[in-house]
């Protein structure tokens, strides 16, 4: 289980082993525990092996017994589940009212939700690692120079967090660094305000705000001023949601280098899109990108800038290699040269080696550029790659299969444990009802009933793909049926925490199947996992 549930889903686990009602009265409770101690109490039995599971499902009985009987830990239980049980909520004796627990619960869950953020923080990180062929070809070093950039981003509280981070960059025989710290506070639910500082070659103190205008609109103030020459940038942003898709920005920032620019994203399961027009004091350009996810793991990209300062295109695509791995490769060309841009995502890791092929534009250098790595790449992806990953799916769903049949193959032992030492109860109730013509269940099954079908008679055998999707659960629904003979199986408890029963088929919907005969007479039932069951039915008195 994780987390603690909310009232609404409710965990019913332990009324299901007492075959109890979520509104069972405290007598109701002292009978059925009477009712199934006195059939697991380890005392009875004198055989080891009876005894060891005896003592196994008479300490179920007892837990549940413990809790279901207890006025706060029952409040407890039917609000929050068993993690509210865990998790160490002592309420005292002194809380009596429900709303009084309910309220403290509350608050310890609010406690609790605080501390998981506190211990919550996102590390970012990025080492780029520039390369240049032509200088490695002339006598250089093929390492034009280095960027490494760290952050981290901490939550102080549930409205407070900070990211404290710095960076360095070599070029050459020079390099600069610079450290930086941001406190970002939510005012409300649709305000937040953000304090920033930073030292080094940018050294500067900035402030600034973000407000949500409207359901589908947000707008951004900010001012920065340069600790080195005193000059004020001025920044205001305003972001619109065009669509469920689709989201469209206005930039417009004022001081050394002023500029505005129109910006728009779009992003849906299958592809991503976004485009920029910019025009400033010092340059002016438009910039686009494309990228089509062909399935959960590979996608293609394209990108082109064109302005003052630049004009390239990109063309590439990457692959998710792990759960959280992504390896991707780049091919540019424009006005810069030729180049490879190679990247790795490791969570908020990146990995980015830019790899300049040429200074010069060569049409059969270019065409080779492109052509060479995409070919090795598909034949990669073709004759290793999907090999290697089917291989490894097929042997995960293997895994997980194997995992399953074995969880299912032992609490299906754990049941048919349970159901011999009901049995002598069981038969006894079984031939008394018979005797006076009551209720007697000659047979009933629990499981995945579209293996053998829910009409006609149930066949003693089946094949043994069947017999995996079902339970015989005839014994514990005769040990349930009372002295007056009713079997009642009540409503949102699931059937497979009843004692001697399992969950024969984990994530396939169930069922229970049951004939008996009441006044010399046969009937079959079928009942939902989560139905109520009563027999015998009013019109068959």
């Amino acid at each position: 289980m994780s987390g603690i549930e909310s009232p609404e889903k409710p965990n019913r686990d332990l009324y299901a082993i007492l075959n109890l009602s979520p509104e069972a009265s405290d007598e109701e409770i002292r009978k059925a525990y009477r009712q199934w101690a006195q059939v697991y109490h380890p005392d009875k039995y004198q055989d080891l092996q009876m005894k060891d599971v005896a003592t196994e499902n008479f300490q179920r009985i007892r837990d549940a017994y413990e809790v279901l009987s207890n006025e706060h830990k029952r409040e407890i239980y039917d609000i929050y589940g068993m993690e509210g049980l865990k998790s160490g909520f002592e309420l005292g004796e002194r809380l009596n009212k429900p709303e009084e627990i309910k309220e403290v619960l509350e608050r310890l869950r609010r406690q609790k939700e605080e501390e998981k953020v506190l211990a919550n923080s996102r590390p970012t990180g990025l080492l780029l690692a520039n390369l240049s062929l032509p200088q490695y070809l002339e006598g250089g070093s093929i390492v034009r120079g280095m960027v490494m950039f760290s952050e981290l981003e901490s939550q102080l509280s549930k409205r407070n967090s900070m990211s404290i981070g710095g960076n360095l960059s070599v070029t050459g025989e020079s390099g600069t660094g610079s450290a930086s710290a941001l406190l970002r506070h939510q005012i409300s639910s649709v305000a937040s305000i953000e304090f920033m500082a930073s030292a080094g070659l940018r050294a500067l103190l900035g402030v600034q705000t973000s407000r949500q205008l409207s359901q589908h609109s947000m707008a951004t103030s900010g001012i920065a001023i340069s600790l080195r020459d005193g000059s004020v940038n001025l920044s205001n942003a305003w972001t619109r949601q065009l669509s469920e898709t689709a989201v469209g920005n206005i930039q417009l920032v004022l001081g050394v280098e002023s500029a505005i620019s129109v910006g728009w994203q779009k992003k849906d399961e299958k592809t991503s899109a976004s485009g920029e027009l910019k025009f400033g004091t010092t340059s002016l350009g438009a910039s686009a990108h494309y990228t089509h996810h062909f399935s959960t793991k590979s996608h293609g990209r394209v990108a082109g800038r064109i302005g003052s300062t630049a004009l390239e295109f990109e063309i590439g695509g990457g692959r998710r290699i792990s759960e959280f791995s992504t390896v991707r490769m780049l091919y540019t060309i424009g006005i810069q040269g030729i180049s490879w841009r190679f990247e790795l995502h490791r969570g908020g890791q990146k990995l980015i080696i830019p790899v300049l092929l040429s200074n010069g534009f060569n049409t059969l250098f270019a065409t080779s550029a492109l052509v060479v790595p995409s070919s090795l790449y598909f034949l990669l992806k073709k004759y290793v790659f999907k090999p290697y990953h089917r291989k490894r799916e097929q042997q995960k769903l293997l895994d997980k299969m194997a995992k399953s049949s074995i969880q299912v193959r032992e609490a299906r032992k754990e049941a048919e444990k349970a159901q011999t030492l009901l049995e002598t109860v069981s038969n006894r109730k079984k031939n008394k009802q018979r005797e006076k013509g009551g209720l007697v269940i000659s047979k009933a099954v629990y499981g995945n009933l579209k293996e053998m079908g829910t009409s006609g008679e149930l066949r003693d055998e089946l094949n043994a793909e069947v017999v995996s999707q079902v339970l015989d659960v005839t014994v514990p629904l005769n040990f349930l049926v009372t002295d007056s003979g009713q079997l009642k199986l009540h409503a949102g408890i699931k059937k497979s925490g009843i004692m001697g029963f399992c969950d024969p088929c984990p994530g396939t919907p169930k069922h229970l199947l049951v004939e008996y005969t009441f006044r010399c007479n046969n009937y079959q039932e079928v009942a939902g996992d989560m139905e109520e069951l009563v027999i015998p039915k009013p019109n068959q008195m």
